[in-house]
């Protein structure tokens, strides 16, 4: 994980300003920096998106292709994660240095959007047993300020979004065996329903309170963090502790009350953020990575 080095003076003056609610850039504790989303960014991906939260910036993009179900689960697609740590994020990730973060952020993924509860998977599903939609999400740390699970997970919804899925035919051959065709109409696809899915809230105890999305600097002040995926009705799917100090048991059921409060006011500009940039269509003006 990227990290700052802060003097003993720097803590003091950012543990004395958390205290009184006022961070140095002026936030409270609750409060995101100036987020930027803008989807449809990668030309060659069935959807994309690019996030940037302060000086963090992710780049995700999807690519569906036909799989084989899951033994377990064979009227089901499911998902496949990878994240990649460019090393222009931070020094530290040069080399190897990001395959370690990497994988606990994919491991992290899997828990949070791979179930029913954050997607329909069933609507995946080609031929039960047979044939499914496997999404492939390729996430890409471009710059690395603090709070990359937010980001990512903020990254990712908003993909989903813009995913097109080409409509499947299928027919039988003169053999009694299945063909699957795919339909080249670009307009003739299905969309993904992503209300459900989560936006994950990083909350950090800093002193003798919690803090959302901090920066580097913030982060060196902090013992412990709770990351809690939230969805839009303020249901938690899954909850994780990261960093090598502990919570006392008070401390966690403050946490989740404020991530579930935090996260549930995340969900409904973004999605209106979405939606109204999807209304402009070709009209809208291509800036983004790629574009």
């Amino acid at each position: 994980m990227a990290t700052a080095q802060v003097s003993e003076a720097e803590k003091v003056y950012i543990l004395h300003g958390i205290r009184d609610d006022l961070r140095v850039d002026g936030r409270g504790c609750e409060d995101y920096r100036h987020m930027e989303v803008e989807t449809d960014v990668v030309s060659n991906t069935d959807g994309s998106a690019k996030v940037t939260l302060g000086h963090t910036a992710v780049l995700v993009g999807v690519k569906a292709e036909i799989g084989k179900p899951r033994p377990m689960i064979p009227d089901e697609g499911y998902l496949e994660f990878f994240v990649d740590c460019s090393a222009n994020a931070t020094p530290e990730f040069e080399g190897r240095g990001g395959e370690e973060l990497g994988t606990e952020l994919s491991n992290t993924l899997y828990k949070v959007f791979n179930n029913q509860h954050s997607l329909d998977l069933r609507s995946l599903c080609i031929s039960p047993g047979e044939h499914c939609w496997v999404l492939y999400v390729d996430v890409l740390l471009l710059q690395c300020d603090g709070n990359l699970y937010d980001a990512i997970s903020v990254a990712i919804k908003a993909a989903l979004f813009n995913t097109k899925i080409p409509k499947v035919h299928i027919s039988s051959d003169d053999e009694g065996g299945k063909e699957i065709e795919l339909s080249d109409d670009p307009y003739d696809c299905m969309r993904l329903d992503v209300e459900n899915v989560p936006c994950m809230v990083t909350l950090c105890k800093i002193g003798h309170r919690h803090v959302v999305d901090v920066t580097l600097q913030e982060k060196a002040c902090s013992v412990a963090s709770l990351v809690i995926s939230v969805t839009h009705k303020g249901v938690i799917t899954c909850t994780r502790k990261v960093g090598r100090g502990s919570l006392d048991p008070e401390s966690i059921c403050e946490m989740t009350e404020a991530g579930k409060r935090v996260g549930k006011a995340l969900h409904s500009p973004l999605m209106k953020l979405l939606q109204q940039e999807e209304s402009l269509g070709k009209k809208r003006q291509k800036v983004g990575f790629l574009g």
